[in-house]
């Protein structure tokens, strides 16, 4: 079988060619990704209609890059898959209208993917782990414990009732002055300070509920900044790692009680996944990794090109639900939400 993917949700256009062998072992053939970052850099984050319009001049050169670098044409695909949501409606939109219209032309199934679930089945494509496992989903927009029962079937144990992880991390970069992408500048900084000089609050902590809040450890950032300003270098460096330190104690508690949860209502997991941009972090990285030796687990960590936006995740999820018989007509809308469970709890973050 041999797909191609299309994802934009946010602010990456991206187009992969995935195959597998007789084996079911899948290959990635290419991945191309453009980044808009330096389009939204002056504004300290992602704008929509930035994104939409960047989408719309790339994706049709990034559709055209990645068939010729895999040698294929639209006749010799088995299927095309294209991110559905969640996301910035109007590149969400942009991917889809391009995947309909190539699968339309060519005659080829259809596939709207979940993007959460394109994160959530990435490391059965890397690392070929079998059902059902606990993910953990980190990144700009998306903060979530999920057990992932099969294709199609999940159930939420947590999730942010505020802000993303990579939310809270760029929101403080900016208070501190760092530049756009925020969370790499404030690990970098990190690196630098001293973590024990700021006490700063660790919401959630030993809640029954695996859910994450992250607003009231942002508040006290900006509340210690607004005290200590004009802030010297090494104050940022310590407000870096206080903050971060405190990141990573909330990461591995949800975490502890998003396991036990998973124990409660699935069983043994067979791996701890961890997804998303923020999982590049290396002290949250490394935490986690202790964690899972601690409890047992063997932690499963994509590849850091597979755990940010990429087509290559949304051409393997297409695979997985191909392969069942699940395709999608040229009726299916765009979604800005789409939770992965269905009896996802109200109130809940709607970006998560």
């Amino acid at each position: 079988m041999i797909v191609l993917g299309i994802e934009t949700t946010c602010d990456e256009t991206a187009a992969a060619i995935v195959r597998t062998g007789p084996d079911g072992v899948g290959e990635i053939v290419c991945d191309e990704v453009m980044s808009q970052i330096a389009l939204h850099a002056a504004f300290g984050g992602v704008v929509p209609e930035i994104a939409a319009r960047a989408h719309v001049e790339v994706i049709d050169k990034l559709v055209r890059r990645a068939l010729k670098k895999a040698g294929v044409k639209i006749a010799d695909l088995d299927g095309i898959a294209a991110a559905g949501g969640p996301g910035l409606i109007g590149g969400v939109m942009v991917g889809l209208t391009m995947g309909k219209g190539l699968a339309l032309a060519g005659s080829k199934p259809f596939v709207a993917v979940n993007h959460l679930e394109a994160h959530a089945l990435t490391a059965r494509l890397t690392d070929g782990i079998e059902f059902p496992y606990l993910l953990l989903l980190i990144s700009g927009g998306h903060t979530q414990l999920i057990a992932v029962k099969g294709v199609g079937d999940y159930a939420r144990l947590g999730t942010t009732l505020d802000d993303a992880l990579g939310e809270a991390f760029d929101k403080v970069a900016k208070m501190l002055g760092l530049p756009y992408p925020g969370g790499p500048q404030v690990e970098i900084e990190a690196a630098k300070g001293d973590p024990a000089r700021f006490e700063f609050p660790r919401p959630m902590l030993r809640r029954p509920n695996a859910d994450f809040s992250l607003s009231g450890l942002k508040t006290a950032v900006r509340l210690e900044v607004e005290r200590r300003a004009p802030l010297n270098r090494q104050d940022v460096a310590d407000l870096c790692a206080s903050f971060q330190a405190s990141i990573v104690d909330v990461i591995i508690d949800r975490t502890r009680v998003g396991l036990r949860l998973f124990h409660e209502k699935c069983g043994t997991p067979t791996a701890l996944v961890i997804a998303g941009g923020v999982a590049a972090n290396s002290a949250i990285r490394g935490a986690l990794n202790r964690f899972a030796r601690e409890t047992g687990l063997r932690a499963v960590q994509p590849p850091l090109a597979l755990c940010t936006d990429n087509g290559a995740m949304i051409a393997w999820a297409g695979i997985e639900r191909l392969r069942l018989g699940l395709t999608d007509d040229m009726n299916f809308a765009p979604r800005a939400r789409w939770p992965l469970d269905a009896g996802a709890a109200r109130g809940h973050n709607p970006k998560a």
